[in-house]
């Protein structure tokens, strides 16, 4: 059925898949690149958008410069650029305003050349390890972090998406796209103004969880983690782990087992159990009744008949991973599993104290799920998270609690906290491939000093040649993500894993879509209604009204969705005025990347949700003012450095 039989203007079918794809991404049940992807083909189907540039978009400036940037970012930790700056951060004391000033300031920094994402990522756990040395409450540091690295993104070109994608759209409309430096005028001074009302005022406004933002309260194993023992008519006996899970039917995570006075981690133990072995895990009554009815394991603390006590010196393990597991692992007598209040009751009349056991490889990392994580509305199972990753699932946090039901039953969300078992030697691996971030201790490495200042030098040269127009923007940072890669400062595989692949797919698919909105007339048409109503206020009222419908939508859509979609408004606005496109784009650029008032407006956002302990209403409480003070600061540098 044609559009003319349908008697559907195109610009209004443009509206209707605009619509839908709006209300896909403020639901949030499918992600934002399959939504991004859906509305392109949709638009194709339609003939709002012509078949043969359907995938454009893939190969568009904007999308390869994001992808470059993204790249360059990955390097700069990997050179330890990064790790040098977080290494003098956690030397600032436990003064609150003093560590608020040094990781805000330096988040800003860093978020201003490179991505915003990666540059929270980084500093993320340093803020968790600052809060936990000092005992500050982390929630009063990871949101203004978070909001801060919002606000470095607006200093650069490269700083942030959304205005790599201006830049892009202005050349495409006036064959002339904005510099490196172009943001920088006002973005400095709305960062720099940000930066002080987060330190001296904002933080005030966000909420103090320390109870349920501290991983001792989400992760407190002390009624949870056990000492089983296989018996001699045990079903266990003989089996080995994998066998075990599946008589159970269950993902209870065995921590690690006991033999002969030798410990070895869950995930190593490829041996079949024995009587006498000692299975360490975690499990609540119904767990535990499972394992006596299936498999005959009986808690130790049964055959001293203490039934409804289950107590172990071990419960710190899960309770403080940062520090705790440390003491653990030099095999501590007092502390281990096999303490003399659990000596065997056949060995009552001659007890002897069981000597230190060995526990190397028993760590336990805490770690963030990302927006781009592959866990998200996934279970244990279907992620096979210990055969293929290695990893083995001990509890998860959500909404600054712990959840209680079966492991096995959870899907996981971006912001749950999860606390893992894993090697030493491949857990960091292992979580970047999952798409998590790791928050317990950090180790700081400096990197080669080779390569950190090849690094640096790399970058400055791809700067240098966009300044003075050697070189288009996606060409010098795909040039410099190319050294990078050739001389060894990022191994090719980390290139690739750089790469946010939803985010590169929710570009190229927007961006045809986007410009549908302009080619239909429904950019005119938006720009006209907002013409008709301010058309007796002046320019800069207009501008406000524009600043904040894009604030807005950034809020609850991804922020380079948001810039798309309001640049072809902008730049007919402008025409419509007869003024310069060029403030219009300007005030998309600043608000799109104000995402300031939901968890879900920004992954950043997202990522301290969980570690904070914050619930969805606090955002507004500090954002609200953030978003008036940019606004009001935001839109006069605007018409001081780009006139009307």
């Amino acid at each position: 059925m044609s559009i003319e039989d349908m008697a559907l203007t195109p610009s209004t079918l443009v509206f209707i898949v605009l619509g839908l794809t709006l209300a896909a991404f403020i639901w949030g049940r499918f992600r934002y690149d399959l939504v991004a992807l859906a509305a392109l083909l949709g638009s194709v189907m339609l003939g709002l958008v012509p078949a043969e540039s359907a995938f454009m978009g893939f190969g568009h400036p904007a999308v390869i410069t994001v992808a470059a940037v993204l790249v360059l970012s990955r390097g700069f930790e990997r050179s330890g650029v990064v790790d040098i700056i977080a290494n003098q951060v956690l030397k600032v004391g436990e003064n609150l305003f003093l560590q608020l000033l040094v990781l805000v300031g330096t988040v800003v920094m860093l978020s201003g050349v490179m991505n915003n994402v990666g540059a929270l990522a980084l500093l993320l756990p340093v803020a968790m390890r600052l809060a936990r040395e000092h005992n500050t409450s982390p929630s009063l540091l990871l949101m203004p972090l978070a909001f801060g690295s919002l606000l470095g993104g607006l200093t650069t070109l490269i700083g942030t998406p959304p205005n790599i994608i201006i830049s892009s759209y202005r050349g495409e409309v006036t064959g002339d796209t904005f510099s490196m430096f172009s943001f920088s005028p006002v973005g400095i001074v709305v960062a720099l103004v940000g930066l002080a009302f987060i330190v001296l005022i904002g933080w005030r406004l966000t909420p103090k969880r320390s109870g349920q933002a501290s991983t001792n309260d989400m992760f407190d194993t002390a009624n949870y983690l056990v000492e089983l023992k296989v018996g001699e008519e045990s079903k266990a006996n003989g089996l080995t782990l994998q066998q075990l899970r599946d008589e159970l039917d269950e993902t209870i995570p065995v921590l690690a087992v006991v033999r002969d006075d030798n410990r070895r981690a869950g995930y190593n133990f490829h041996g079949t159990l024995q009587e006498g072995d000692i299975l360490l895990l975690e499990a609540g009554p119904d767990e535990l009744q499972l394992l006596e009815d299936k498999v005959g394991l009986s808690a130790i603390a049964e055959l001293e008949d203490d039934a409804e006590t289950i107590e172990t010196e071990q419960s710190d393990v899960a309770s403080d991973p940062e520090n705790n597991i440390e003491r653990n692992a030099e095999g501590d007598a007092e502390n281990d599993v096999g303490s003399d209040k659990k000596e065997d009751a056949k060995d009552e009349d001659a007890p002897k104290e069981r000597k230190p056991v060995d526990t190397e490889g028993l760590q336990l990392i805490e770690a963030v799920v990302r927006n781009d994580s592959m866990m998200i509305n996934r279970s244990v199972r279907q992620l096979r998270l210990n055969h293929q990753f290695g990893l083995h699932l001990v509890a998860v946090a959500r909404d600054g609690g712990r959840l209680k039901q079966r492991l096995r039953d959870i899907r996981f969300k971006n912001g749950d906290i999860l606390l893992l078992q894993g090697s030493e030697n491949e857990i960091s691996e292992s979580l970047a491939s999952l798409g998590c971030l790791p928050l317990a201790k950090r180790d700081l490495h400096l990197g080669q000093p080779r390569k950190l200042v090849l690094s640096i030098a790399i970058f400055a040269l791809a700067i240098i040649a966009m300044l003075f127009d050697l070189l288009p923007a996606a060409v010098a940072m795909s040039t410099a993500a190319l050294i990078s890669l050739l001389i060894g400062v990022l191994p090719l595989r980390e290139g690739y894993q750089a790469i946010d692949g939803p985010v590169i797919v929710l570009l190229a698919a927007m961006i045809p879509v986007g410009e549908a909105l302009e080619t239909s007339g429904g950019a005119d048409l938006v720009a006209n209604s907002l013409l008709y109503f301010g058309s007796d206020w002046p320019v800069v009222i207009t501008m406000v009204g524009l600043f904040l419908l894009c604030m807005l939508l950034s809020n609850v859509v991804n922020n380079a969705a948001a810039a798309l979609l309001m640049a072809p408004i902008a730049v007919s606005l402008a025409n419509g005025f007869n003024v310069s496109i060029d403030p219009f784009l300007m005030v998309v650029a600043i608000s799109a990347s104000c995402a300031f008032l939901t968890p879900i407006g920004h992954q950043s956002n997202t990522l301290v949700l969980g570690p904070g302990g914050y619930r969805f209403g606090d955002y507004w409480k500090l954002g609200l003012p953030l978003s008036l003070v940019v606004l009001a600061v935001a839109i006069p540098m605007i018409l001081l450095v780009w006139p009307l």
